[in-house]
């Protein structure tokens, strides 16, 4: 009997690059994390906890790092990394991995296209789950597309796409 009550897995995407920086990040969180156990362990001998400060931020520290471990344990399980070098997806439509140029007729901007968590916008990086990476994604070189904005509706050209 299924149960209807569990929902599935939602996929997260990523580039390559994007996964492999999140595995990179866990490793890291893994490894400092014994040494904010030790910490933890050294404040809690200090006596008094209710006005040790070294016990508190050595906890606040093991908190944020077991709880970023767990979301990125979530991340790693769900990740969908999606193939950006031309063999599965069609090279000539933009699609997560895609760089591509557009054009409002008066200036050019160019942006990557990332998955659902890699967004980094003052490095040119867009997830397609922004208004830009929503508007363009699928869309062909030369298509023309409008693209709403919390600053309003613009248009631009893809000029191209590699």
């Amino acid at each position: 009997m299924i149960n209807k009550n569990i929902k599935p897995i939602n996929k997260i995407r990523f580039t390559k690059e994007g996964y492999e920086k999140l595995k990179e990040e866990y490793q890291d969180l893994l490894k400092q994390r014994p040494l904010a156990v030790l910490d933890l362990k050294t404040a809690r001998e200090m006596g008094d906890l209710s006005e040790n400060g070294y016990y508190k931020e050595s906890k606040s520290k093991l908190n944020f790092i077991d709880g970023r471990l767990r979301r990125f344990s979530d991340y790693i399980k769900r990740a969908d990394i999606v193939d950006a070098d031309g063999t599965k997806l069609p090279i000539d439509t933009v699609y997560i991995g895609s760089t591509v140029n557009l054009s409002d007729g008066k200036r050019e901007k160019t942006y990557q296209i990332v998955g659902d968590l890699e967004a980094q916008p003052s490095e040119g990086k867009l997830s397609l789950l922004s208004p830009v990476g929503r508007a363009i994604m699928g869309k062909k070189l030369d298509t023309e597309v409008e693209i709403e904005t919390p600053a309003g509706e613009f248009a631009y050209k893809i000029t191209k796409i590699s």
